[in-house]
């Protein structure tokens, strides 16, 4: 593939800038849809008149249709662009990015996007995107997925697709709720994740973080040993890593903690774990649901994370080694070999 891409940029060197170009044109009209002309403009940072002309184009391939609503892509123009990912990712230098962080971080598997999620909420969808087609590679019947809060794990919810009908599909939240807004509760996600997918699944009424008081007594619950039974022996955990002090924030954490966590250097959090840039743990949040202790016997822990703003988190939750596979874009990719490299 690479070989192919140099001879192609030798030979027609302006040929892959307009690939690219009307790539990112049908990722945009997928994502957004449907889309007016000034708003595919404004999303492609291309001018309306080159929008107007590239969108002839492509309407007269079949691989978009214009409606008084908007831009719609075609069943045509998704399969071009699940056939040309691949393709373009090579073109981007994606594949040589996700080779250099596999071995920087350690990870068995990884996959970028291209973009940067701290400035286009479209980047988010895409990493959305691959979690369910990593998911759907993954996934064996009768599987158990647990799933934590977050905008990122929003995302990933709001792109998910039917899976296999004959299969049943358990989606469970994998700790209780921060206080925070509830399109980004875990009980929500997994919800809109289990209709999405055409699978079941089960919520958690806990709060998070709980007192020990309380944590003692609810895990006495019929109810919640029952859905922790669930949370405990799930197959694929799925979850999004926070920087210390936003996650601190969102649970209204006292100020003699949030001194604690400035003076251990505190840079990560995942879990109710607060992590050191050498991935040691430095605070611990009393939470009911998944443990670090329990993802150790998990085959398919799945971390999706991005941002430039996130490189540092990112690097420092793995430092840990709890997860296999991390879904992230492209400028947290290339802001972590930055750090690493000094």
């Amino acid at each position: 593939m690479k070989e192919l891409v140099d001879l192609q940029k030798k030979l027609i060197p302006d040929l892959l800038d307009v690939m690219q170009s009307r790539f990112s044109l049908l990722r945009s009209v997928n994502l957004y849809q449907p889309i007016g002309r000034r708003g595919l403009a404004e999303s492609s940072n291309l001018t309306e008149r080159q929008v107007r002309s590239e969108i002839d184009l492509l309407y007269e391939q079949g691989l978009l249709e214009v409606t008084t609503k908007g831009m719609l892509i075609t069943e045509q123009g998704k399969k071009v662009l699940e056939q040309l990912s691949q393709f373009m990712g090579e073109i981007m230098g994606l594949s040589v990015l996700e080779k250099r962080i596999k071995e920087t971080l350690q990870v068995e598997n990884v996959v970028v996007v291209p973009g940067n999620s701290d400035d286009a909420e479209w980047v988010k969808q895409e990493m959305g995107k691959a979690c369910v087609n990593y998911l759907k590679k993954i996934i064996m019947p009768n599987a158990t997925i647990a799933v934590t809060g977050g905008t990122t794990m929003a995302s990933v919810a709001s792109v998910m697709t039917p899976f296999e009908k004959d299969s049943n599909y358990l989606f469970v939240p994998a700790r209780g709720g921060i206080g925070e807004k509830m399109e980004n509760q875990a009980n929500t996600i997994v919800a809109q994740m289990s209709r999405k997918a055409q699978g079941d699944y089960r919520l958690l009424y806990v709060p998070d973080p709980i007192s020990e008081t309380s944590y003692q007594n609810i895990i006495q619950e019929p109810s919640i040993i029952e859905v922790l039974k669930l949370i405990k022996n799930a197959d694929i955990v799925l979850h999004g890593i926070g920087d210390a002090f936003t996650m601190a924030d969102r649970r209204k954490t006292p100020d003699e903690l949030r001194e604690k966590l400035v003076e251990k250097n505190a840079v990560s959090e995942a879990f109710g774990y607060y992590f050191d840039q050498q991935g040691n743990v430095v605070h611990k949040v009393r939470t009911v649901g998944l443990q670090l202790e329990d993802l150790e016997s998990k085959e398919y822990v799945v971390t999706v994370a991005g941002g430039k703003s996130k490189a540092r988190a990112i690097e420092s939750y793995f430092k840990h080694g709890t997860s296999n596979v991390l879904i992230t874009d492209e400028a947290a990719a290339e802001q972590i070999l930055r750090d690493t490299s000094l």
